[in-house]
């Protein structure tokens, strides 16, 4: 599978397709990266939740499994907040008919939800363990640290979610711009505002971010089977980031009310929230969003939203009781299909390049 229209993705990292897997922090993880990279596509880790031994473990177990397959290590960029004790009591408060209702505890510490952000450490990881790629969210790590990672012998990605945004990361040094449409599933990786009225549709923003910067675009969002790789190629796109379709294969880590949610909501059933993390981020409409609205401004910044649901969490989610959880998933998955993430990727591909000789 070599006839593709424009070679400046398979190319630039390496692989066979056009195709990469989103990172997806706490639904995949080395098996996925594997199953993906041995179809041809781009694997990825994501980084963010894990310390920098389990990082060292997936990737081991890639290398194993994967011997000259490129690799992407993903990490996040905010910038963590500062303390705000009266939004994390008001937040707590607004919770509190939750918390009586499951019986835990309120009147106990709030736990800490965390995130780890790009930093020192993280960029000692990339220097030590050397990944093909390295892909951001939330915009790039500080100048210093992004150089250290390119001279590390890593090729650059970063998510935008408007062309301002893919202007902003060509200018400080990417190597190619992932065009994060609104339909995707997961945290939005907007950076320059924080306003998801600007937030544009894959297919509107793939060709205006390709008009717009010299670098190779990957288009994410919406984008489930291999028409949506044939669309995306012919608005301008080099490649396609795929993240809801592999929640539906087996290597997915994904919980079994997720996978339920996943099976049964209709296309129209997802939306944005923050009420989990504290940022934006489209899962399935679940009780809490629904009664809570699913964007809050009493939602503590990103990511310590999550601490004070965690104690409710803790009691339902072992019940298999999806109502206080984050249901991560784009608006594409209706067109989810259960097979194994090797097969996926490549039965996408071989149709894509048949429909693409028509």
């Amino acid at each position: 599978m070599s006839n593709w229209p424009d070679r400046r993705i398979l190319d630039l990292l390496g692989i066979a397709l056009p195709m990469l897997q989103a990172p997806m922090a706490g639904a995949s993880g080395s098996a996925m990266a594997i199953a993906v990279a041995n179809a041809g596509g781009l694997g990825a880790l994501p980084c963010a939740m894990l310390t920098g031994e389990q990082i060292r473990e997936e990737i081991e177990a890639f290398r194993a499994a994967c011997p000259g397959r490129p690799l992407n290590l993903n990490f996040f960029c905010h910038q963590p907040p500062a303390p705000d004790p009266d939004r994390a009591a008001r937040w707590k408060q607004a919770l509190k008919p939750y918390y009586q209702e499951v019986g835990a505890d309120f009147e106990a510490p709030t736990p800490v939800s965390n995130r780890a952000p790009f930093d020192e450490q993280s960029c000692q990881l990339v220097e030590h363990l050397r990944p093909e790629v390295v892909s951001f969210h939330f915009g790039l790590p500080e100048p210093a640290l992004l150089q250290r990672v390119k001279a590390a012998g890593a090729k650059v990605l970063s998510s935008a979610t408007t062309v301002e945004e893919a202007v902003w990361l060509e200018a400080h040094g990417c190597d190619a711009i992932i065009a994060m449409g609104y339909e995707a599933g997961g945290h939005r990786g907007m950076f320059l505002s924080d306003d998801i009225t600007s937030q544009i549709g894959t297919f509107a923003l793939v060709p205006q971010i390709a008009d717009a910067v010299r670098l190779p675009v990957i288009a994410a969002g919406g984008i489930g089977d291999h028409r949506g790789l044939v669309a995306a190629l012919a608005l301008g796109a080099s490649a396609v980031q795929l993240g809801t379709a592999y929640l539906f294969c087996p290597e997915a880590k994904v919980s079994a009310a997720h996978r339920r949610a996943l099976d049964s909501a209709p296309a129209s059933e997802t939306a944005l929230t923050n009420l989990f993390t504290g940022r934006p981020a489209r899962g399935i409409n679940n009780r809490i969003m629904r009664e809570l609205g699913p964007m809050s401004d009493l939602a503590p910044r990103f990511p310590l939203a999550g601490g004070a649901l965690m104690p409710i969490r803790a009691i339902t989610d072992p019940q298999g009781n999806s109502d206080f959880s984050n249901l991560w998933s784009g608006q594409a998955l209706r067109l989810g299909k259960a097979m194994p993430a090797e097969q996926l990727t490549r039965a996408i591909a071989e149709q894509a390049l048949a429909q693409l000789k028509r």
